[in-house]
C-alpha cells in the first residue's frame, strides 16, 4: 500500500518536470553551462575551508557537465 502511494506521487512529479521542461528546453544545459562557470570562478577560493574540498575535486564541473548532456538528452527525446 505504502508503495503505490509514493509510486503515485512520484509519477505525477514526473509528469510535472516533464511538462515543465518540455516548454524550456535550453533551461537544463544553461544550468549546467553556469554551473560549469561556476566552477571556473570559485578556483581562487581553492584553500577556502569550507568551500575547498568541493573546488578541489570540480564537484561543479563534473555536476554542470552530466546536467548539460542530461538536458540535451532530454530536450532531443521531448
Amino acid at each position: 500500500m505504502l508503495r503505490r502511494w509514493w509510486q503515485e506521487d512520484f509519477n505525477a512529479w514526473l509528469d510535472r518536470v516533464a511538462e515543465y521542461l518540455a516548454h524550456r528546453k535550453g533551461l537544463l544545459p544553461m544550468v549546467g553551462l553556469l554551473l560549469v562557470l561556476l566552477n571556473l570562478l570559485l578556483q581562487p577560493l581553492a584553500g577556502v575551508p569550507v568551500l575547498g574540498p568541493l573546488i578541489r575535486i570540480d564537484l561543479f564541473l563534473h555536476l554542470g557537465v552530466i546536467l548539460a548532456i542530461l538536458g540535451f538528452l532530454l530536450a532531443w527525446a521531448l
